[in-house]
């Protein structure tokens, strides 16, 4: 029986592992992995190819050559419950890192494990229904269905996967009133405000109760007072319904509501996971954010696939 989220009432390189992943995940403690990557290496030049098994792989086919891979064996975990901030310049592949841990890009090299289970191992179909039923997806500009009003916008996802339109429909209103739409609930994503448009779109994500949430530069398009209003309700959200959290940013002030930070420099993860600076300091504090600044088409058509 197919099941949807209701919103709470309440807010409740290579061989050797770095020190900064060991942190992240303690067997037998409430953040052990949800996500886990391991020697993950993209390379989108095009005379590059490797096969898993009797499966080639092809490289970033239709992306465009370049003159090092987007991701140089990169180690990745991602505790349950728990959010990271990915942070990095154009170019340093931190897009392409969160299209590889969605689902959505194979990568050249390496293995994603999401509850164990390698995601480069499933069938395309077998992963549109990972992202449809574990994944959600909040994008720079909401990427809303501008056809479909609020309401139907949140409850299109529920319905593919089997609810009723009734059910969804009304977890989609319980949703809006949760987040302060309640009045948009007709309204179409033309009618909206920036900073609606992506509170619909939390929402959406949301109601699936998926076990991760990745957020695309979620405050990109915003002024910065709604930027800070929108990462609010989202981790809050999140937090609520016991999701983990992926952000890509560019703003420091948007990593610091993660737990922990990583950033992104030619392909390579640096930095520090749950490790933030004090306040006073002149670094990140205790939590982390950071910037897609790349894929929001691809990541779109194939999350929209997915739906």
């Amino acid at each position: 029986m197919t099941t949807t989220a209701l919103p709470p009432t309440s807010p409740s390189q290579r061989s050797t592992q770095p020190s900064f992943l060991q942190d992240v995940a303690q067997p037998g403690s409430q953040t052990e992995p949800v996500l886990q990557a391991t020697d993950l290496v993209m390379d989108y030049r095009p005379a590059v190819s490797s096969t898993r098994g009797t499966r080639e792989v092809p490289v970033a086919a239709g992306i465009g050559a370049a003159t090092a891979p987007a991701l140089d064996h990169v180690d990745f975990v991602l505790g349950s419950d728990r959010s990271v901030a990915v942070m990095g310049p154009s170019g340093s592949g931190k897009s392409t890192l969160l299209h590889v841990l969605a689902g959505i890009l194979t990568p050249t090299q390496g293995r994603v494990l999401y509850q164990g289970d390698d995601i480069g191992a499933l069938t395309d179909a077998e992963r549109t229904k990972l992202r449809r039923q574990s994944f959600g997806f909040v994008f720079q500009s909401g990427q809303l269905l501008p056809e479909l009003s609020a309401v139907e916008n949140i409850a299109l996802p529920m319905m593919l996967g089997g609810a009723p339109y009734r059910r969804a429909a009304d977890c989609a209103m319980l949703w809006l009133e949760r987040l302060g739409l309640h009045e948009l609930a007709t309204h179409r994503p033309g009618e909206m405000s920036g900073g609606q448009l992506q509170r619909v779109a939390i929402a959406r994500a949301l109601s699936i109760k998926p076990h991760i949430v990745f957020a695309d530069e979620p405050t990109g398009a915003l002024d910065q007072t709604t930027g800070q209003q929108v990462m609010t309700m989202l981790m809050q959200a999140a937090k609520a319904n016991h999701a983990a959290v992926v952000v890509v940013t560019h703003d420091p002030s948007v990593a610091r509501f993660c737990d922990s930070t990583v950033s992104m420099q030619d392909g390579h993860l640096i930095g520090d996971y749950g490790r933030t600076r004090d306040e006073g300091s002149t670094g990140y504090h205790a939590n982390a954010d950071v910037a897609v600044s790349a894929a929001v088409p691809a990541l779109r058509q194939s999350a929209i696939r997915g739906l």
